[in-house]
């Protein structure tokens, strides 16, 4: 398993790099946090302004079209930008401690340990001239003064764990000697190899099938509750984030436009941009009259992202704002019982939105 040759680069708001105590329960708390890539075409502004909280035992959904700014996000959180590409502030709080500005070295003692992060394709995240059970190994003894061999039984143990048959035998073999599904678990295993107290899992169901995606959000959640991890899921399926997360935060452009319980947001959403996510996914627990209906027009480049609203271009409920969503970005904002948006719509205009035209469609 290499190491990447990553770090965060000094916040330059001004903000104390000092971390402040935790608020009680919350163990990761991200403030204010903004991702930019300077390029030859310009600015890219991958994160820009992002706020969340994640309690231990918890799990947040972060769902959004590609391009909205989710891998970014966690690889933040990791400290896995490589360095001098990105320009990073805000705050990242772990426990307390603040991440951003924080040196490589002691976010890589950070990483494996209490943080660790499942990747979208193990194949090209785990490395091809090693076997499963030497990487595994040394995740483990980076942290921990083991022997070797202790180390290996401990491999084969979290193999086993995450339900690889024969993994005493298995422990030998190499990442392209697995199955797609099986390499998902061995992945899973070496992020939990050191019970890590924040785990994100980054598309951990693509291009597995149907049954296989099931065995994995089995597999997480089983795994969470054992180790009381608090875990990030990071998708554009909406289904998986039904199956798995206590909160869900949507994202758009780089920026929060709803944060809230997940059967708030399933059951009343308040942004026109989920509403439009919820429409282009097909739902089994509900009859269906309508076809599924997908949001016009594309992402915004997020060099020349839009004045006022990033996501007015797309929205059929623009005008109702009067002249607002083109001019003045919408703030996150409580609308009650720690559900947020960031919507100009009135409150009436949302309620009658969603009474008449929307939830009569999903």
């Amino acid at each position: 398993m290499t190491d990447q040759e990553d770090i965060y680069v000094e916040p330059d708001t001004g903000l104390p790099s000092d971390a402040e105590p935790p608020v009680s329960g919350t163990f990761l708390d991200v403030r204010d946090l903004y991702v930019h890539f300077p390029t030859d075409d310009g600015v890219v502004k991958s994160v820009d302004g992002l706020s969340f909280q994640l309690d231990r035992g918890a799990t947040l959904g972060i769902v959004g079209e590609s391009g909205s700014g989710k891998s970014v996000t966690s690889l933040s959180i990791m400290g896995l930008h490589k360095a001098g590409t990105a320009q990073i502030s805000g705050e990242i709080l772990l426990n307390g401690q603040n991440l951003v500005g924080m040196g490589r070295e002691s976010v890589r003692r950070l990483r494996g340990k209490d943080m660790a992060m499942i990747f979208q394709d193990p194949l090209s995240s785990m490395h091809p001239y090693y076997t499963v059970g030497d990487q595994i190994i040394e995740a483990y003894r980076i942290h921990h003064d083991v022997s070797k061999s202790v180390a290996r039984k401990h491999a084969i143990d979290m193999l086993d764990r995450v339900g690889i048959p024969n993994p005493k035998s298995r422990v030998d073999d190499y990442p392209h000697q697995f199955s797609g599904g099986m390499r998902q678990r061995a992945m899973i295993a070496m992020a939990l190899s050191c019970d890590p107290e924040l785990l994100i899992a980054d598309e951990p169901t693509t291009a597995l099938d149907v049954t296989v995606q099931a065995q994995i959000l089995d597999l997480i959640r089983d795994l969470q509750q054992e180790f009381n991890s608090a875990v990030i899921i990071i998708t554009h399926d909406l289904g998986v984030v039904a199956e798995l997360a206590d909160d869900i935060l949507v994202m758009y452009a780089g920026r929060a436009v709803e944060y809230g319980r997940a059967d708030e947001i399933f059951n009343e959403p308040q942004h026109p941009y989920t509403w439009g996510l919820l429409g282009s996914m097909p739902r089994l627990d509900r009859e269906r009259t309508e076809r599924l209906q997908p949001i016009p027009g594309t992402p915004p480049s997020l060099i020349n992202v839009p004045d006022g609203c990033p996501f007015h271009p797309r929205c059929a409920y623009h005008e109702l704002n009067e002249g607002r969503s083109q001019t003045e970005r919408p703030v996150l904002r409580d609308i009650g019982g720690g559900h947020q948006i960031a919507c100009h719509l009135s409150a009436e205009h949302r309620l009658r939105l969603w009474n008449d035209e929307i939830k009569p469609k999903l």
